[in-house]
């Protein structure tokens, strides 16, 4: 069996595969997450377990946002076995498939993928603005104060949570967030629930979801040309974008995503928003590496505790400015007001 078959037919039992040799991880949504490809507990590393059995979105195709490194499904056997010639690879992979698998979603099913972006997308239509909704208090409680002309964030009163794939359907008011590629399509949705009692996340085991097509795209808040802010989490985003508010922001939504997330071909220059973890920094060295690469010039924002929205709050407004207006290129400071 060739190389390329091997790959094919491990693409066909991608979640066994991940459960095998990778039995520290778990699965969320439609990925694989661990530690890294040596099976170390953690969530930097991520294999896709949905979508077509080639090409660059491909089943079993896997990157590791805290390192850069990416690879295949032979590639998670190597590693995790600790093998050096191809040839044994090949034999481990091979008597793995020879043992039998209990059965599940074969991956041939693409269309799957495109139903949860239309189911996004059904979501989003569905949602209202956030104006005077619970969701704008819960972003207010996070002293993001700059609310307006956010097209991409919307509320949902009663937004579906399923704690586990045969767990009764709870609901919950939810911030939903759009997710769009680089033509700004709706591709996904980030959901955020929230509790209906306090100015606070909901009180259930994951408050924070997405679904659709993730990889790539990002909760876009504002329209980039030729200068983007590009980091992790919404909250971060905006919490710049009160400060900034005539810069385009950009969030992917995790360290994974935001290491491969895509860029406009327009841009010039790129500001990376590092969070300050492990994740974070391999994340946003990725991203830099890329941009350098295709002639962006990137530049890395850093907060001075775990992220900007944990500055905005525990040092204010100002401060924040202050701490940007530092790290901002000098030539592009008069290009943007600080407020």
């Amino acid at each position: 069996m060739s190389p390329s078959e091997l790959a094919h037919r491990l693409a066909e039992e991608a979640e066994a595969v991940c459960r095998h040799y990778l039995s520290n991880g778990r699965r969320v949504g439609r990925y694989w997450i661990v530690g890294d490809v040596r099976n170390t507990p953690g969530r930097s590393m991520f294999v896709r377990l949905k979508g077509p059995l080639s090409g660059p979105g491909a089943v079993g195709k896997w990157t590791d946002g805290a390192t850069g490194e990416h690879g295949d499904l032979l590639d998670i056997i190597r590693e995790a076995c600790g093998l050096a010639d191809f040839r044994d690879v090949a034999e481990e992979a091979r008597q793995f498939l020879s043992f039998p698998h209990p059965p599940g979603p074969k991956h041939t099913h693409y269309k799957m993928q495109t139903g949860s972006a239309d189911s996004a997308r059904r979501l989003f239509a569905m949602s209202t603005s956030i104006s005077g909704t619970l969701a704008e208090t819960y972003l207010r409680g996070r002293a993001i104060t700059h609310l307006t002309g956010l097209p991409a964030l919307r509320f949902h009163a009663r937004c579906f949570y399923r704690p586990e794939d045969d767990a009764p359907v709870q609901m919950w008011p939810a911030l939903i967030a759009a997710v769009t590629d680089l033509d700004g399509t709706i591709t996904g949705v980030h959901r955020t629930w929230l509790d209906p009692h306090r100015a606070g996340k909901a009180p259930i085991a994951t408050p924070r979801r997405a679904m659709g097509h993730l990889l790539g795209n990002a909760v876009r808040l504002g329209i980039a040309q030729d200068v983007l802010a590009a980091g992790e989490g919404i909250e971060t985003m905006l919490s710049l974008r009160d400060a900034l508010p005539d810069l385009a922001m950009a969030a992917a939504l995790s360290a994974n995503h935001l290491a491969a997330m895509l860029l406009p071909v327009s841009l010039r220059v790129l500001y990376v928003v590092r969070d300050a973890d492990a994740a974070g920094d391999g994340a946003a060295t990725t991203l830099t590496e890329r941009a350098q690469h295709v002639g962006i010039e990137a530049r890395t924002l850093s907060p001075i505790l775990g992220d900007f929205n944990d500055d905005l709050r525990a040092h204010g407004l100002d401060q924040l400015r202050s701490r940007l207006g530092e790290q901002l290129m000098p030539e592009l400071l008069h290009g943007f007001s600080i407020r």
